[in-house]
């Protein structure tokens, strides 16, 4: 553009692009003239060489350029673990233990009619040794080198996040073992221990049947309520009364139910439960759905300042040296179970059928 025609356009407040045309003034009209005057200047093979596009058409950038990497890692989820929560939980000895015995004495005893000289009359004690038999599994954490640091592109811990999967198989199979024990050992669970009475059966309701699903909320409460006649029943009232600290075990899928409300006072059985049992707290888990139906447990914390229930582990997560290999690394780690020890089988009540 003429110098003339720039100052005219800034009169009017238009600046145009700089340099956005480099053509002489006289080459505009003719652009014949313009080429060959370019062509005079510049060697032939400069206008031979490229006739036509030769590379690919263009595509733009990579796209792993407009990728995004959340830094944010999303696990996926697994059943929740609760055993420990409803049972409580010990350490019983180490990984060197293959055995234990829980000791229980019964006070003995007879009285006779009163005399200056006689010697009737005697008390004793009688010992039992429970035995229990301890389990102990492994699991292995190996990585290499290389995928360490491949993994390390993505920012991403790989051995942080195997050490972590270690620690929760290890947890799971404490778990399942404190709920069902080990077949073929002296090892068992909240749930299938022999010496458990019976599970009773919910009482039916108005809508016919003996389901949850369909019952009114005082009738869920008044299975609660059967469940504590129970414990009465098994206990003979033994240091049981409304304060007695309890635990009340069901599953998830059941546990909403105590969120229904009766047709008058709109309170809740949740709302009844702890009007009638202060004490009391509620805890789910997956394991009280079983194939039978839907299970609960009442169980008394403590008698005579005894743990009723607890479930016991060796080791919790023991872990092996570190062993490296020409461009990897291996790590053991181990945990071991006793199960879970029912130590005064008449403070667990159960139910069975609530669903």
């Amino acid at each position: 553009m003429h110098a003339s025609e720039l100052r005219r356009l800034a009169d009017f407040g238009i600046v145009p692009q700089p340099y956005a045309e480099m053509l002489p003034e006289g080459w505009r009209e003719n652009p014949s003239m313009a080429m060959d005057e370019l062509r005079a200047t510049l060697p032939s093979f400069v206008f031979d060489a490229a006739p036509s596009m030769v590379s690919a058409q263009n595509v733009g950038i990579p796209a792993y350029l407009a990728n995004l990497l959340d830094p944010q890692m999303v696990r996926v989820l697994v059943t929740p673990m609760k055993a420990a929560q409803i049972y409580g939980e010990v350490k019983k000895g180490d990984w060197t233990t293959i055995t234990a015995q829980f000791p229980m004495v019964e006070s003995l005893g007879e009285v006779a009619p009163y005399g200056d000289y006689s010697n009737a009359g005697s008390v004793g004690s009688n010992y039992n040794w429970v035995p229990r038999q301890s389990y102990h599994v492994q699991t292995v954490t190996q990585y290499g080198d290389r995928e360490t640091e491949m993994f390390g592109l993505a920012q991403i811990n790989y051995v942080s996040d195997l050490n972590y999967s270690s620690a929760l198989v290890l947890n799971k199979f404490q778990n399942k073992s404190y709920f069902y024990g080990i077949a073929g050992l002296q090892n068992y669970g909240g749930l299938n221990d022999s010496s458990l009475s019976s599970p009773i059966s919910p009482s039916t309701k108005l809508a016919t049947g003996v389901l949850w699903s369909s019952a009114q909320a005082f009738e869920i409460f008044n299975d609660i309520l059967l469940l504590y006649q129970q414990l009465q029943k098994q206990l003979y009232g033994y240091e049981l009364d409304r304060d007695t600290p309890m635990t009340l075990a069901l599953s998830p899928i059941m546990e909403p139910n105590l969120g229904k409300v009766t047709e008058y006072t709109l309170a809740s059985v949740r709302v009844a439960i702890k009007e009638n049992w202060p004490n009391l707290k509620i805890i789910t888990a997956p394991e009280y759905t079983t194939a039978a139906g839907e299970l609960m447990q009442l169980i008394v914390d403590e008698i005579d300042g005894v743990k009723s229930v607890y479930s016991a582990f060796t080791e919790k997560l023991r872990s092996g040296r570190i062993i490296p290999d020409l461009s990897s690394y291996r790590q053991k780690k181990i945990g071991g179970t006793w199960g879970t020890v029912i130590r005064r089988p008449l403070a667990v009540a159960s139910m069975l059928g609530i669903g």
